[in-house]
């Protein structure tokens, strides 16, 4: 018994704390109440002359066999101008009621689908390790979607079918008690059974969601690296795995189905089962003279349309928790702290380092790895406009080392400083805006060259766009494309070449302008004519610069003021080429031999 009472407990929290997230979801229709309040009196004052208007066709019956109900003091014949009068009145009504809820529902949900992806964007790293991009992906648009349809749609229906109901119990209590009151019977039964299939189809409603988002992930992740796919003649494997997540998908919503069904069922036995004893009873009163036809007549119509009501209330009742469980991901998302605060990002302050970079005694492991040390007691100092380079093995912890340094983590233990303070110190905006990075693997956007470039400095000159890119060296094949900086590169930049790729990404950096460069493997996968184009655009962009080298080709780093050799997250040898070439048992001496021997 104590666990059962336990268990209710945990249900009963869970729904309070599931409606809590969903009202908060409300503050995004806020700003536009103005709006919600003038639809909602055109939803109720339509609701109300509409359920006046269905009175009419059974006053009119009694009108036309002289005993009228009420003493309204108009002929059958009138009774078509009052209809057209009517029916125009509620069309307008209609049509401003919705207008409004759509303005509600499509600028409120464009505020949350904006806040939902500052929310994503601002997040650390380690928040993109851990979610995968077709699930965030799912999150803005689908789950926004369910929102969005409910606001516009479901929610407005829902209350117009609540004010049919209320509006329409009084008139029939009014019109004919005795029968009424049979009807009433059978409402509590059906609220009852909504509550307890209401739980079920949340639960499952929120599973297709999930699973949904799972779908998404594949999809996206095999769009994204097709050509790993298509190299691999993995088509197939790809097709078996999309199916068995649709598959999936189809299970989960085939259950959801069936309780809907179930709950239908019910509904429908009870509720039509309960009009037709009552209509069965109104004939009897119409037969012994105890009701006009005309008032049976009416008391029919409304009682279609109660029963349309209560009927209604399942499809949207299950779609309103269906909002829910998309309410709850979503509020998870945007109750997730940020590593930064969008707002204030404009406002930042100009910081401009001189690139002064101290590493000490830093010890680091992955969030997701915390029992591998990935660096151990790492010490650095490097001088402003220096240039150094990392080497070791993969593994040895040299990205690591850069990635502290742009605060995608934070150590373990240890101090980085930069021009002798704390990089925990710095505004983050403004500290990333003063380094630059040419990666290895350059992700350029699908848009223009132009666009690219200006990543950089999103507020450059069209100069200080082609000065970048004659410096980068990029500008002798942009300006042979006939769009010139308009030329669209494709996914990713998959219309250009490697080496193309690399210098618009210098160009990108050159524009920048940042006092720390961080230079990744930025020419191990070119051939001997781009590496040398790159190299020398590389070569002008780290002048008066810190410069930071992470290579394998020790050919490329021979110039730096100073080599630091890792080896399991130690620096086990530092100095510069010719120091260290000296040290025949060293590392870097046994690299260098095996790698120049080969050249």
């Amino acid at each position: 018994m104590a666990v059962k009472e336990e268990r209710a407990q945990k249900v009963t929290k869970i729904s309070i704390e599931s409606l809590k997230k969903s009202f908060r979801i409300f503050k995004y229709i806020k700003p536009y109440k103005g709006y919600f309040i003038a639809a909602m009196f055109f939803l109720v004052s339509g609701s109300l002359i509409f359920m006046a208007l269905m009175g009419l066709p059974g006053e009119m019956a009694n009108t036309a066999i002289g005993a009228p109900k009420f003493k309204l003091n108009i002929s059958v014949k009138d009774y078509g101008w009052v209809f057209l009068i009517i029916l125009i009145v509620q069309g307008v009504l209609s049509y401003f009621r919705t207008i409004f809820f759509a303005i509600v529902s499509e600028k409120g949900m464009a505020d949350l689908r904006k806040d939902l992806y500052d929310k994503i964007i601002t997040q650390p790293v380690t928040f993109f390790e851990e979610k995968r991009v077709g699930e965030l992906t799912s999150r803005i648009t689908a789950d926004v979607e369910q929102l969005q349809s409910v606001f516009s749609i479901t929610l407005a229906e829902f209350i117009r079918q609540v004010v049919i109901l209320i509006s329409g119990v009084i008139i029939i209590m009014f019109w004919t008690p005795s029968l009424s009151l049979i009807m009433l019977m059978t409402f509590p039964a059906i609220v009852i059974v909504a509550m307890i299939f209401g739980r079920y189809i949340r639960k499952l409603s929120k599973q297709r969601q999930d699973e949904l988002a799972k779908t998404n992930t594949i999809v996206e992740e095999t769009f994204q690296s097709f050509t790993i796919v298509k190299s691999f003649a993995n088509e197939w494997y790809e097709s078996i795995r999309y199916s068995k997540s649709v598959d999936q998908i189809v299970k989960v919503s085939l259950s959801f189905a069936k309780i809907r069904g179930v709950f239908f069922i019910f509904v429908i036995t009870i509720l039509f089962g309960g009009i037709f004893y009552i209509l069965w009873r109104g004939a009897l009163m119409v037969q012994a003279g105890s009701m006009e036809a005309g008032d049976l007549f009416s008391f029919i119509i409304y009682t279609g349309i109660l029963g349309g009501a209560i009927a209604s209330f399942g499809t949207l009742y299950t779609q309103i928790v269906s909002a829910v469980g998309a309410t709850e991901r979503i509020q998870e998302i945007l109750d997730t702290p940020t590593e930064l605060d969008i707002q204030k990002v404009s406002s930042s302050q100009n910081l401009r380092l001189k690139g002064e970079i101290i590493y000490e005694n830093v010890i680091f492991s992955y969030p997701s790895r915390k029992d591998v040390t990935v660096l151990n007691g790492i010490n650095l100092n490097i001088s402003p406009g220096k240039k150094i380079a990392l080497i070791g093995q993969s593994g040895g912890g040299k990205s690591t080392i850069v990635q502290l340094l742009m605060k995608f983590y934070n150590p373990d233990s240890g101090n980085i400083y930069i021009d002798g303070k704390d990089i925990g110190e710095y505004n983050l905006t403004d500290f990333r805006k003063n380094i630059g990075i040419v990666p290895q693997e350059v992700i350029l956007f699908g848009g223009s060259i132009r666009e690219n470039i200006l990543y950089g400095k999103p507020n450059a000159t069209e100069e200080e766009i082609k000065e970048a890119a004659r410096k980068s060296n990029s500008w002798e094949f942009i300006s042979s494309f006939p769009d010139g900086l308009d030329t669209i590169v494709g996914d990713r930049g998959i219309k250009l070449s490697g080496g193309q790729r690399q210098r618009i990404a210098i160009a990108r950096a050159i524009l920048k302008d940042p006092k720390i460069l961080i230079l990744d493997e930025a020419t191990s996968s070119l051939d001997a004519e781009s590496e040398k184009l790159v190299q020398e655009a590389l070569d002008k962009l780290m002048l008066n610069r810190t410069s930071i080298i992470i290579a394998h080709r020790l050919a490329t780093i021979r110039e730096v003021d100073c080599i630091y050799v890792l080896d399991q997250g130690k620096i086990i040898e530092q100095g510069n080429h010719y120091e260290l070439i000296e040290n025949e048992n060293g590392i870097y001496n046994s690299l260098a031999r095996l790698q120049f021997e080969l050249q």
